[in-house]
């Protein structure tokens, strides 16, 4: 759950639509960056595993077990995915088709991988950080006290709707809480879809109804952690409308940004990799 300012929140939306700008790939130049004619050895790279493309999630997730975990701790209908290298994205699924839906004992499992993360400490760090130099809720105080409890907050602001919007109602509403990449389309059309998914999302079933999950848990979480754990100052209604606000807001740039980011992935793994070819060539 995202406590910032309207300042830093207008700042971090703004980065982040910044960054999704560089997924306006047209497929034409995504389909023109894999490699047409043989290789040297008149052997085509379909025909060298090792020049096989990476398998996309789709792929490797059906070659596990209903039900089970891999060692690193991959729960089966999910992926091991990363925003950018680093930021958890389990619930994102690339290519995915008629996939299972996840059991209660799933979601709350992929949920609990994310949520505890090693990821998740530095990320809430910075977040801290921010409110801390913006001096958001004063009744935090500053110093390394202040500090902590800003971290705390974060921290837990987070693990709770994450629960709520990710286990707890689709469970109960039997709601499958996966992005579904669309991949198809042009930039605003793709945009159009993923901005979509704040209010429609996948039934267990396969059936597309409105996103209660998304729409009620972060309103739910809102309610929980401002009444709660957070300065008395800021224990009103206005407070916790405009977290939920700035929650929905925060959650809809995140997912146009999953919706893009296997585009991103292989673009810039194609130029890591002209770039080893160039370094290897005499």
């Amino acid at each position: 759950m995202i406590r910032l300012v309207p300042r830093s929140f207008f700042v971090f939306v703004v980065f982040v639509l910044a960054t999704a700008s560089l997924l306006a790939i047209p497929v034409a130049a995504q389909q023109s960056l894999a490699p047409s004619n043989p290789d040297p050895a008149g052997q085509s790279p379909s025909q060298d595993k090792s020049k096989e493309a990476p398998k996309s999630q789709s792929e490797s997730q059906s070659q596990t077990v209903p039900g089970s975990t891999t060692p690193e701790g991959k729960v089966a209908g999910t992926s091991n995915d990363r925003l950018f290298y680093a930021l958890p994205n389990f619930l994102s699924l690339e290519n995915a088709g008629n996939v299972p839906p996840l059991t209660a004992k799933q979601k709350f499992a992929v949920v609990a991988r994310g949520s505890f993360d090693y990821v998740q400490f530095p990320w809430y760090g910075f977040l801290a950080g921010i409110s801390q130099a913006e001096n958001s809720e004063p009744g935090f105080g500053q110093g390394a006290a202040g500090y902590g409890k800003r971290f705390g907050s974060a921290f837990a602001d987070g693990t709770i709707e994450n629960f709520i919007t990710g286990a707890i109602l689709p469970s109960v509403l039997h709601q499958d809480p996966r992005f579904f990449q669309s991949g198809s389309g042009g930039f605003w059309r793709r945009t159009g879809y993923a901005m979509s998914r704040i209010v429609m999302t996948r039934a267990d079933s396969g059936k597309q109804q409105f996103n209660v999950s998304e729409i009620l848990g972060s309103a739910a979480s809102a309610a929980i952690s401002t009444y709660s754990y957070h300065p008395q100052a800021d224990r009103n209604l206005p407070n916790a409308a405009s977290v939920w606000g700035s929650q929905i807001g925060y959650d809809t740039v995140t997912i146009v940004v999953k919706e893009f980011w296997p585009d991103i992935h292989r673009k810039l793994s194609h130029k890591s990799s002209q770039r080893i070819l160039g370094n290897s060539n005499p």
